[in-house]
C-alpha cells in the first residue's frame, strides 16, 4: 500500500490554489505596509519635516510588512487538502 500512496504523492502538485491565495494576499499586505512607510516631507535641504516620525511610518507600517511576511510563510508551508471531483 506504501507504493501505492507514493504514487498518489508524485502526481500532486505542491501548492493548491488556497497556497497561491493566500500568497497573494501575504503580497498584498507587504505592499501596503511598504505605501504605508512611503511618502515624506519636502526634499529641500534647508527644511526638516517631522512627519517622517510618525507612529504610521515607525510602527504600523513595519508591522504590516512582518504580518504579510507571516502570511506568505504560512501560505508555503501549509498543506491543504486538494479536493479532487
Amino acid at each position: 500500500m506504501d507504493k501505492r500512496d507514493n504514487k498518489m504523492e508524485e502526481g500532486r502538485m505542491p501548492f493548491t490554489t488556497k497556497n497561491y491565495v493566500m500568497m497573494l494576499a501575504g503580497l498584498l499586505v507587504i505592499v501596503l505596509g511598504f505605501v504605508l512607510m512611503s511618502g515624506g516631507g519636502d526634499h529641500t535641504a534647508t527644511y526638516f519635516d517631522e512627519s517622517i516620525f510618525s507612529f504610521r511610518r515607525i510602527t504600523l507600517a513595519p508591522v504590516v510588512v512582518i504580518a504579510g511576511f507571516v502570511v506568505v510563510g504560512v501560505a508555503i508551508m501549509k498543506r491543504f487538502n486538494q479536493d479532487k471531483e
